[in-house]
């Protein structure tokens, strides 16, 4: 067992080790290994899994009469039909595993609190920063739960439910689940929940059904499918492809430079801009991803200096139909390198970049065994293998709409504290929501904010004249 793992063992109070032993002993709660997605977090990151920065936030606009009580019992709802939500964490001897306790029997309502808004503390500003609290505090991973909901009222029909989970039972894609569930739930339960307070008996009626497939069902597969024979061919890839990268900033590299929160700033591409990207890649027989990276590495080239760019991009890693209305995290990440060759027309090498990318795909591997398979182990404070992060956001977000009630959800991009450079893309109705996430004593928020527009004139050039050759359309900027 590692000394960090060993030290997460010895932390766990003698109270605890009771409490968890009385758990399994009744059966209450069972134990499985921890998931592939799981191992990124403990074996490769950089950063603490107890740190704030693995949350994933966001907040759900309802408006329409609803009670704190109606919202509780909405989400134990969702609680007994989404396992993850059940989900914390227990060092053993060997081996981390993942406890996850039984249907109704966890005390969810810990998760969830409730306050009602003054004038003052309903403002914008004043709201973003409660918010912001919320989403930092950290959670008891091996207590739990590992979601936090706020319930704040700001007028009888006008509620935010600020949302935060921690990034080892969830990701992206599992906030929009939970946000469709939970209207479910709440429409399902309102009638069986009047009734109940008429008879002055509070029980959980009208169950949501089960999912297709539970989490634990899913990681289980995968270990069976993970085995040497599948894994070692692609190891081979990514040996040949990721040979002789170096890294960007390496004379950068300092736990001291790598430490910090993330500061967050944000731009948008017009929907004219997003319109013609969308063409263009149509045009070039390539996706929009592959498209607005094509445009991304060449700014990030420009910016650094450097012509040998490799990002790391999250997949959502949900390949079967089954798994789209089950709450995990399930994403993986695969790195995509690609040298920038000035003489090229950026056509072309949008065409290049795009079999690249589809190769990179096709050899996906669950992130732990690469960085093992590359003897990647990543220095203090840096990730493996990568530091740029990109990602075109297009897991569902949902809006709801029901008579009485509607529901928006809204993410907040709060990427990890694993990386120096975030660049993550959101479809807004036309237009594309760019969120930049960075290290501050890396680089000046100026310095990311030129980088933005250097981004955005370079995607806008290209999608007027693609033929024109790299270098010459950096000089027309």
């Amino acid at each position: 067992m590692s000394s960090a793992l060993a030290s997460r063992a010895d932390s766990v109070s003698g109270d605890k080790r009771a409490l968890l032993r009385q758990r399994l002993e009744s059966g209450d709660a069972r134990l499985h290994p921890i998931t592939f997605p799981q191992r990124e977090l403990w074996e490769t990151s950089p950063v603490a899994v107890a740190d704030p920065a693995n949350h994933i936030c966001g907040f759900v606009e309802i408006k329409g009469r609803i009670t704190f009580e109606e919202a509780e019992m909405a989400i134990q709802r969702v609680a007994d039909r989404q396992e993850a939500m059940r989900i914390s964490f227990l060092p053993g001897k060997e081996h981390l595993l993942q406890m996850i306790r039984g249907s109704g029997r966890v005390p969810h309502s810990a998760g969830l609190g409730y306050r009602e808004l003054s004038s003052i503390e309903a403002r914008p500003q004043a709201l973003e920063e409660r918010m912001k609290e919320t989403c930092r505090s950290p959670f008891d991973l091996v207590q739990g739960p590992l979601y936090r909901v706020e319930m704040l009222r700001r007028a009888a029909n006008d509620h935010i439910l600020v949302f935060s989970i921690h990034h080892a039972i969830a990701d992206g894609w599992s906030l929009g689940v939970f946000v469709q569930d939970l209207c479910t739930a709440y429409v399902m339960g309102l009638s069986g929940f009047r009734k109940a307070v008429a008879v002055g008996v509070m029980g959980l009626s009208n169950a949501l059904p089960p999912v297709s497939q539970t989490y634990s069902e899913w990681a289980a597969a995968e270990r069976t499918f993970w085995q040497p024979a599948e894994l070692e061919p692609r190891a081979a890839f990514w040996k040949s492809q990721l040979a002789g990268h170096l890294r960007i900033w390496s004379a950068l590299e300092g736990t001291d430079t790598a430490s910090g929160v993330h500061q967050r700033t944000i731009s948008h591409f017009p929907a004219e801009l997003a319109n013609a990207a969308r063409a263009l890649a149509r045009r070039s027989g390539a996706t929009l991803f592959s498209t607005l990276l094509a445009a991304f590495q060449v700014a990030l080239s420009r910016w650094t200096g450097s012509e040998d760019i490799l990002v790391g991009t999250p997949v959502a890693n949900r390949t079967k139909q089954a798994m789209n209305e089950t709450m995990g995290y399930f994403a993986g990440i695969v790195p995509l390198r690609s040298r920038v060759e000035p003489e090229r027309s950026f056509s072309a090498g949008l065409r290049a970049l795009h079999q690249t990318t589809v190769d990179c795909f096709a050899n996906a591997m669950p992130f732990a065994e690469l960085a093992r398979a590359l003897g990647d182990a990543g220095a203090p404070g840096h990730n493996p293998i990568f530091e740029v992060r990109f990602a075109l956001q297009n897991h569902p977000i949902p809006d709801v709409a029901m008579p009485g009630m509607s529901a928006k959800l809204r993410m907040r991009s709060t990427g990890t504290a694993r990386f120096h450079l975030a660049c993550e893309i959101t479809a807004e109705a036309e237009q594309l929501e760019v969120v930049w996430l960075f290290r501050p004593k890396l680089f000046p928020e100026a310095e990311v904010e030129n980088l933005g527009r250097l981004f955005q004139n370079l995607l806008a050039g290209a999608c007027r004249s693609p033929e024109t050759s790299i270098a010459a359309l950096n000089h027309e900027l």
